[in-house]
């Protein structure tokens, strides 16, 4: 078992990759915009996932209402909250389990970023080199 503090959408899109990551299942209490991202990567990549919304407190449960969520203990499966074709993208800032962090050279600024196709299932990883250049100005 490992404990999760940060980084829960690269968790979830590694359960998608059990032979390489050894991780089969996910479970935690993550904020809904982290979910909604895990869910576009496993749309993507063929995972699956359910939850719930956790409304703990009467601020939570009148901000829901408003938003029109008419049952608070329904059970969200993945297409309830990706519908159609999708596409996740993300770039790595500080490294971690998925992607390397961003990279400051002397004269060049190195990036790694995946991006998924929900239709195609496609999974690109891009490793792009910035230059810095002194002459270029946005005026």
């Amino acid at each position: 078992m490992c404990l999760i503090t940060d980084g829960d959408v690269a968790g979830v899109i590694h359960t998608a990759q059990p032979e390489s990551t050894g991780i089969d299942i996910y479970l935690g209490i993550g904020g809904a915009p982290e979910g909604v991202l895990a869910a576009a990567a496993l749309r993507c990549i063929g995972g699956q996932m359910q939850c719930r919304l956790i409304l703990d407190t009467s601020e939570k449960r009148e901000r829901a209402a408003k938003m029109g969520v008419a049952d608070p203990r329904m059970i969200y499966e993945i297409e309830d909250m990706v519908k159609g074709d999708c596409l996740f993208a993300a770039t790595g800032v500080t490294t971690g389990s998925l992607l390397t962090g961003v990279k400051f050279r002397k004269d060049v600024i190195e990036t790694e970023t995946v991006v998924m196709r929900s239709v195609t299932g496609t999974v690109r990883y891009i490793k792009a080199d910035h230059r810095q250049l002194e002459k270029f100005h946005l005026d």
